[in-house]
């Protein structure tokens, strides 16, 4: 079961040492970066209480109450009638609630606390995974507390979330904590390689940009990501060496003409890749540690120029405006405020 499942080993002993002693408990709070595979060993754990066919206390994966367990309908962004309730997946005793928009609705936990008190109905237990947990506003908490406070026996409830410490102090004293690491760029990349056909230095890349996702790793487009890299790195390059500061804000201008706020997010990780690899550079010394190798040539010249460069203070305000954005200010303020900052700090 957990096998399939790249990194996090120490998390694995942990489970098959909890199931095996059928001491599995029945709120867990499942924490770590994004896209670490938080969610799926969730589904995992679910699958080892459904499986009609499990090996060694896992999930055989082969059963067709592990395919079911897995395979869910999520409702559309648009629909919040339907995010208001547990969504099932194709076994009636595995479900899931989404958020709606930036919230998760107390409607949906609700129904869960409702649902958490029936018996299952194929299984021998019942499973909730609350995805993004993070999203819950106190209304929303508060509502989960009883069910967490009093669990049927055969209720297990696992929040997932890369940003535990938004959830309420007394949601997280009421489950077991499990700590999630990033994956190794190693790992990462022997994964794009074996099970999705990447080339070898695509995977390289990929696992590099990834930062320890799986997730993340795999949503990587190779192709278009060293097209805003030659973009980028020229921003790099009239911030350090050349001072052009009007080619500075006519790239900020072409950045902002992108309708897609998805996109323009990308470019500012793009650059900051770019950025962290020359400070990295200009303090190790070490070609390691970069994750645009196949630019190590102009970021080591990079690095020798960046003397007055505040490399640390830019990547401090990209930070700064990827959680701007986040409440919808006006990209072209940001952009323009963030390279005129590059130009002079």
């Amino acid at each position: 079961m957990f096998s399939r499942l790249i990194g996090n080993e120490n998390v694995k002993v942990t489970l098959r040492r909890l199931m095996a002693k059928g001491r599995m408990p029945n709120s867990m709070l499942l924490s770590g970066d994004e896209g670490v595979g938080k969610r799926q060993f969730a589904i995992e754990i679910a699958k080892s209480f459904v499986c009609t066919d499990p090996t060694n206390d896992e999930a055989g994966d082969i059963c067709a109450a592990c395919r079911r367990a897995e395979k869910f309908t999520f409702p559309k962004p648009d629909e919040k009638e339907d995010h208001e309730r547990v969504v099932f997946s194709d076994h009636p005793d595995v479900g899931t609630v989404v958020p709606y928009n930036r919230n998760i609705l107390i409607k949906a936990i609700r129904h869960l606390e409702s649902e958490a008190n029936y018996r299952p109905y194929e299984a021998e237990a019942r499973i909730f995974i609350i995805d993004d947990a993070d999203k819950m506003n106190d209304p929303s908490a508060n509502a989960l507390l009883k069910t967490l406070e009093e669990p049927t026996a055969n209720t297990y409830i696992f929040l997932v979330t890369s940003r535990p410490d938004k959830l309420l102090p007394t949601i997280r004293s009421r489950c077991q904590s499990l700590r999630f690491s990033p994956v190794t760029a190693e790992k990462i990349e022997k994964f794009l390689i074996n099970d999705r056909a990447y080339t070898h230095d695509e995977a390289r890349l990929a696992a590099r940009l990834a930062r320890g996702s799986i997730g993340r790793a795999v949503t990587v487009n190779v192709e278009e990501f060293r097209k805003r890299r030659e973009t980028m790195m020229g921003i790099v390059i009239n911030a350090i060496q050349n001072g052009g500061f009007a080619a500075l804000l006519k790239t900020a201008e072409e950045m902002n003409d992108v309708k897609d706020k998805s996109v323009f997010e990308e470019n500012l990780n793009v650059l900051q890749s770019i950025i962290h690899d020359v400070w990295t550079f200009s303090v190790t010394g070490d070609y390691a540690r970069m994750v645009n190798t196949d630019f190590a040539d102009e970021i080591s010249k990079l690095a020798r120029n960046s003397g007055q460069a505040n490399l640390p203070g830019w990547m401090s305000l990209i930070d700064e405006v990827r959680e701007n954005l986040k409440i919808n200010i006006n990209r072209k303020i940001a952009a323009d405020a963030l390279f005129v900052s590059m130009a002079y700090v």
